[in-house]
């Protein structure tokens, strides 16, 4: 009986912990997520670890009047005492229940049942785990699931990406000009979505108390965080021609290559000829958003100014003009720079080494015969 009285209580003060919305009581039992969490950009939402974040809010004519037009997405447990410090926590994104399509921007629908937590686990779709104890004849006392949450399995957005698309399929201005897009449709396929391309399953237990041999990437790869792991999404492609060589990009994402309008992919080759390294020209992709035919902030913007961005599903034929011989090889690079290096002085971000890098996403060598 103090056994079960010492549980119930450790238990109520988990449960307080988890209620303050942080990783503290969630690492006790998923140590490793907790762990890739804390490098994600979904715990860095905020404007104080999110310097691009800040940067343009700096800019907002918003901020004047401080009304912080962001948080529904960037710090939804805002409140006047945290003063918006806390980002997206573990909860935020486990209790999601639906999300509410608008034409402005959706919205998150979360669940106000009492410390129940939504999942996905194949084989469990018809699953809710409730903690129980059970008793048999004998007086032998067992436990079923867990002590600090229930899990409730059945909740089918989190078997796709709809879960995602609360803050990630859009966002208007108020000149009703969409800033950001994500096609939901590649959201709703349950082979290849949203989690699977951005949690893509690697080794290591999901939790302490029932051990797994993988476990779902809790840092969410993706430009800033990891973006090797998506790089088996692009495809690239060399093939030679009468005035030079072809290289073939494809995205295999259901989505452009790079959705934020402030990212520039560039496609870099290298011709090597013995031991001689000549740089070719450099091909650039981009969404730049404007009014009136010129590049703005995103509040200012009513069209679509420039778009050569990899589309969704593309393969796209880049040619270079520049002959080739037997026995050269030829290095292409696929990367990208976090901020468009035309913008960094605007906002004030020419110091920040992590965005004046270019990234490389992909890189492959072709020979020449």
């Amino acid at each position: 009986m103090k056994t079960l009285l010492y549980i119930l209580a450790l238990s109520s003060l988990l449960f307080a912990s988890a209620d303050k919305a942080d990783t503290a009581s969630c690492r006790k039992c998923h140590p490793t997520i907790a762990s890739e969490f804390e490098t994600s950009m979904h715990k860095k939402s905020t404007i104080y670890d999110d310097k691009v974040h800040k940067a343009i809010w700096d800019k907002h004519p918003a901020k004047a009047k401080d009304n912080y037009k962001c948080a529904k997405c960037h710090t939804p447990n805002a409140t006047a005492k945290n003063e918006k410090h806390e980002g997206i926590t573990c909860l935020n994104c486990h209790t999601i229940i639906d999300v509410e399509k608008h034409e402005k921007v959706n919205k998150n629908i979360y669940s106000k049942k009492d410390k129940t937590f939504y999942s996905a686990e194949k084989g469990r779709e018809t699953q809710k785990v409730i903690y129980k104890t059970i008793t048999t004849w004998w007086g032998k006392t067992t436990t079923v699931g867990s002590a600090y949450h229930d899990i409730d399995y059945t909740n089918e957005k989190f078997y796709t990406g709809e879960m995602c698309m609360g803050c990630h399929s859009h966002k208007q201005n108020s000149h009703k000009f969409s800033v950001c897009t994500t096609d939901e449709a590649g959201a709703k396929d349950k082979k290849e979505n949203c989690i699977t391309c951005h949690m893509p399953k690697i080794l290591g237990t999901a939790t302490t108390v029932r051990l797994s041999e993988k476990h779902a990437y809790h840092g969410f790869a993706g430009a800033r965080v990891e973006p090797r792991m998506l790089a088996k999404y692009v495809e690239l492609g060399f093939k030679k021609s009468a005035k030079g060589f072809d290289i073939t990009l494809h995205n295999k994402a259901p989505h452009d290559l790079m959705t934020h309008p402030l990212r520039v992919v560039q496609l870099k080759a290298t011709l090597i000829r013995g031991t001689k390294h000549t740089a070719l020209k450099t091909h650039s992709f981009v969404k730049v958003i404007g009014t009136k035919g010129k590049p703005s902030m995103p509040w200012l913007a009513t069209e679509v100014v420039k778009s050569n961005m990899i589309k969704a599903n593309e393969k796209r034929v880049v040619a270079f003009d520049q002959a080739l011989q037997s026995g050269d090889k030829v290095e292409v690079v696929l990367g990208f720079y976090i901020v468009n290096p035309k913008v960094l002085k605007k906002l004030n971000l020419q110091d920040e080494k992590e965005l004046r890098e270019f990234t490389i996403l992909k890189s492959q060598y072709f020979s020449v015969e």
